[in-house]
C-alpha cells in the first residue's frame, strides 16, 4: 500500500514538472529592455548628498543603468589589504532604491601605487631598458604574478559583495584591455623564454621556425633568446609575430583568471567588459575570449566623433561593434557612448545606428564634467557645476524614445556575409601598404552601405554558416584555416579572397610553395608575385601616374588606386577582371569551380570600388538577402515581419514606398504607402 502510494506522488509530481516545462516554453519570452543610462564616479567624492541629488536627475531622465567602478582600485582598497566598500555599499542601495541597475566594473587595471612600491616588477620597462613610473592609467604589466595574485584578490573581494547585490545588472571585466604599453622588463622576458621553450620544446625547432640562419641570428641555447623589440628596431616578422602571440597569450590568460573567478562567486551574472583589444598600443587577439562564450554581453566604447552631418565615424564605430561581437548572437552593450562636444543630435543619430548592429545599451560618457585628472575637459552631461545641459537634454530623448519601442529589441543580426578577421594576419601586415584590419573594414562598409548584416569571425573557430565568406588580406594561412576554407568552398560555399592573403605560413615565413599557400589548387592560380603600380605605370597606355588603375569588370570601368597589384598565372581559373591601363592586359580577378563551390581571386586589396561592385554581383547570384529598399543615406533593418527600423543619416528629407498602411511607433504618425522621413531623424514602423 505504502508503495502504490509512493508511485501515485511520484506519478503526480512528474505530471506537474511537465505542466511547468510546457508553460515555460509555451509562454511568450520576456521582452529585452534597452538601457539608457551614464558612466559614473561616486568615487570622486563620495559626497552623498550630491549622489541622491544625481540620482535624483538619472530619475528624470528616464535612465535604467549606470556603469560604476572602471580605474577606480584603490577607492575600494586604498592600501595593502585594507578594503573599504561602505561607502559604495550606500551608493549601490540608493541606485537599488531609484530602480537603476549597475554595471559594476572590477577596475584590474590600473594598479594601485601602493603595489607598485611594494612590487616594482609591476612597472613598465620601455622597449630602451627604462623603468617607466606609473603617473599614467595602464601602465601595469599584467603578466607580472605579483600582479595578477593582488589583482585576483581585488576580485574575489569585489565580487563576493556584490554578487548578490539587487541593484547589479553585471560584472564589467576590466577596461581597454588592448591599451597600455607593452613591458620589456627582465622579468617579462624570461616569461617569454619560458612561453618559447613551451611552444617550440628544441632548439632546433625554434630556429627552424624563426629562420635563425638569416643575418646570423642562430640561437643556441633558450637563455639567449631576447625580445625582438630593441629601441626604435624590430626584429624579423617571425619573433616579432611570436612576441605578440606571448603578450596576447598573457593578457587572456589573466582575463581568464578573472572571469572564471567571478564566475564562481557570481555564478550566472552577466559579464561584460569595453574590449578596445584593437588599441595600437598592445593589440592582442580576442577572439580566445569571443569566442569560449563567457563574456556574456560584449561590449565597447561607441565613439564615432562629433559631427551630425558625417557618417563616416558612424561606420568606423559600428565596425567596432561587430570586431568586438564576432558571432555571438548575444545582445551588445556600448558600456561608454559619445557626449563630448557632439553636435546636436549626433548623439540620438548614433544611438539608433547602434540599433541595427544588436545594440542594447547606451552608456553615456560621461555623466558629469570630471574636476580633475587627465580628462577634465573633456564634457559630459552635467557642467562642471552640477548643472544639466543639452547633451542630458537628448539623452533623456533617448531614453523616453527607447522605452516606447524596447519589447521589439535588441536586434540580432541575420548575416549570410562572413567577414574574416585574423590577429596574425594583422600583426603581419605591418610590412604591406594595407594593413589587415583596414582590409576588413572596407569589406564591411560596403555592405554597411547596403544595409545587409554581416559577422566578422575568425576561420579556424567558425562553423562558417555562410553562403558567401570574404577573406580579406588575410596574410597568415595556418593548415586548420586551410582545411576549413578547402572544406566551404568544396561544400558548395563561395570564397572571395583579396591580395595579401595566404603570402606566410603560420611561423610568419612565406611559402616555399606555390601561392596562394595551401590553396593554389582551390583558386586554380598561381601568384607569382607583385608589381607597384607607380612604378609600372611609367608604362601606362593612358598616362596614368602614381597608384592610380582602370580595372574592367562586366563590361564596366573602374577606376581605382592601389599601390600595388599581384601578378595572377590563371591554372584552371577563369579571368573576370583585368587591369586595362598599363602597358598591357593584366589579369586582376579570377574564380575557380572548386567542388560543389567558387572560389574568386582578386589580386587588389579589399578597395571598395572594385569589392562594391563583386559584392553586389555575389549578392545577386547567392540570393543573399537584401536590405530593406532605401535611398541612399538611410539605414534600415527589418526588425521582423511587421517592424522596420529607419534612420535617415543625411541633411535631406527621405521618402521610402511601403506599398501599405503604416504607423509610427515613436510618433504614432500614420503612413500611407510611403513613409517620410526628415534630415537625421530615426522611425520605427509597424506595418499595417
Amino acid at each position: 500500500m505504502k508503495n502504490a502510494k509512493k508511485r501515485l506522488i511520484h506519478k503526480k509530481l512528474k505530471l506537474w514538472a511537465l505542466l511547468i516545462i510546457c508553460l515555460l516554453f509555451s509562454a511568450p519570452m520576456k521582452s529585452q529592455q534597452l538601457y539608457v543610462g551614464a558612466n559614473y564616479h561616486p568615487h570622486d567624492d563620495k559626497n552623498m548628498g550630491k549622489i541622491e541629488n544625481d540620482i535624483r536627475l538619472m530619475k528624470e531622465a528616464g535612465f535604467t543603468v549606470v556603469r560604476m567602478g572602471h580605474l577606480a582600485w584603490d577607492s575600494y582598497e586604498p592600501s595593502d589589504g585594507v578594503f573599504d566598500f561602505a561607502w559604495f555599499d550606500k551608493v549601490m542601495d540608493k541606485m537599488d532604491k531609484a530602480g537603476i541597475k549597475v554595471l559594476l566594473d572590477i577596475p584590474v587595471r590600473p594598479a594601485p601605487l601602493w603595489l607598485h612600491h611594494k612590487y616594482p616588477s609591476i612597472d613598465i620597462t620601455d622597449s630602451n631598458g627604462n623603468r617607466q613610473y606609473a603617473n599614467h592609467r595602464y601602465m601595469d604589466d599584467i603578466g607580472d604574478p605579483d600582479y595578477q595574485k593582488y589583482a585576483l584578490r581585488f576580485v574575489d573581494a569585489i565580487s563576493r559583495r556584490y554578487a548578490k547585490h539587487p541593484a547589479l545588472l553585471a560584472f564589467g571585466i576590466d577596461n581597454e584591455s588592448g591599451d597600455g604599453p607593452i613591458s620589456y622588463s627582465e622579468t617579462a622576458k624570461n616569461r617569454f623564454i619560458e612561453w618559447v621553450k613551451t611552444k617550440y620544446t628544441t632548439i632546433d625547432k625554434l630556429n627552424e621556425a624563426w629562420a635563425g640562419q638569416r643575418w646570423s641570428r642562430r640561437i643556441d641555447k633558450f637563455e639567449e633568446i631576447g625580445f625582438p623589440v630593441s629601441g626604435y628596431t624590430n626584429g624579423a616578422p617571425e619573433r616579432m609575430l611570436d612576441f605578440r602571440r606571448f603578450v596576447s597569450d598573457e593578457i587572456n590568460g589573466f582575463l581568464m583568471k578573472v572571469i572564471n573567478l567571478v564566475n564562481v562567486n557570481a555564478p550566472g551574472v552577466l559579464l561584460n567588459t569595453n574590449a578596445w583589444y584593437y588599441s595600437p598600443l598592445k593589440y592582442f587577439d580576442y577572439t580566445e575570449i569571443a569566442y569560449s562564450g563567457k563574456m556574456t554581453r560584449e561590449g565597447c566604447g561607441f565613439y564615432p566623433g562629433s559631427s551630425l552631418l558625417s557618417n563616416a565615424g558612424i561606420i568606423d564605430a559600428t565596425f567596432g561593434i561587430a570586431r568586438i561581437q564576432f558571432e555571438s548572437n548575444n545582445p551588445f552593450w556600448c558600456s561608454e557612448f559619445t557626449t563630448m562636444t557632439a553636435v546636436p543630435g549626433s548623439m540620438r543619430k548614433s544611438a539608433y545606428a547602434t540599433l541595427m548592429y544588436g545594440n542594447q545599451m547606451v552608456c553615456g560618457w560621461t555623466w558629469q564634467s570630471m574636476h580633475g585628472g587627465e580628462e577634465q575637459y573633456l564634457q559630459g552631461l552635467l557642467d562642471w557645476d552640477g548643472i544639466t545641459n543639452r547633451k542630458y537634454d537628448e539623452y533623456k530623448k533617448i531614453a523616453t524614445e527607447f522605452k516606447k519601442i524596447q519589447k521589439y529589441f535588441p536586434y540580432t543580426p541575420k548575416a549570410e556575409i562572413g567577414l574574416a578577421f585574423s590577429f596574425p594576419s594583422q600583426i603581419v601586415s605591418s610590412s604591406f601598404p594595407e594593413q589587415h584590419q583596414d582590409q576588413l573594414k572596407n569589406c564591411f562598409e560596403v555592405l554597411f552601405n547596403k544595409n545587409i548584416d554581416s559577422k566578422i569571425l575568425e576561420i579556424s573557430k567558425s562553423k562558417l554558416p555562410y553562403k558567401l565568406l570574404i577573406i580579406p588580406g588575410v596574410a597568415v594561412m595556418d593548415q586548420a584555416t586551410a582545411a576549413k576554407i578547402r572544406k566551404f568552398v568544396n561544400d558548395g560555399g563561395t570564397v572571395l579572397m583579396t591580395s595579401n592573403s595566404a603570402i606566410v605560413d603560420s611561423t610568419a615565413k612565406v611559402f616555399s610553395s606555390t601561392r596562394p599557400g595551401l590553396l593554389s589548387d582551390v583558386f586554380g592560380i598561381r601568384v607569382a608575385s607583385f608589381e607597384e603600380t607607380a612604378n609600372i605605370n611609367e608604362l601606362s597606355r593612358l598616362s596614368f601616374k602614381g597608384n592610380k588603375l582602370e580595372i574592367e569588370y562586366n563590361n564596366n570601368r573602374v577606376l581605382m588606386e592601389s599601390p600595388r597589384y599581384d601578378v595572377i598565372e590563371p591554372k584552371s581559373a577563369q579571368v573576370i577582371a583585368n587591369i586595362k591601363s598599363l602597358d598591357k592586359d593584366y589579369p586582376i580577378a579570377t574564380v575557380n569551380r572548386y567542388g560543389k563551390g567558387k572560389a574568386i581571386y582578386v589580386g587588389l586589396p579589399a578597395i571598395k570600388e572594385i569589392i562594391d561592385p563583386l559584392v553586389s554581383n555575389l549578392i545577386d547570384k547567392l540570393s543573399i538577402t537584401k536590405g530593406p529598399d532605401v535611398p541612399q543615406g538611410v539605414m534600415a533593418r527589418k526588425i521582423d515581419n511587421n517592424h522596420i527600423l529607419y534612420l535617415n543619416t543625411t541633411n535631406e528629407e527621405k521618402r521610402i514606398k511601403t506599398n501599405a498602411k503604416a504607423k509610427s511607433l515613436l510618433s504614432d504618425k500614420e503612413f500611407n504607402s510611403i513613409i517620410t522621413i526628415p534630415p537625421f531623424e530615426p522611425e520605427f514602423i509597424e506595418i499595417r
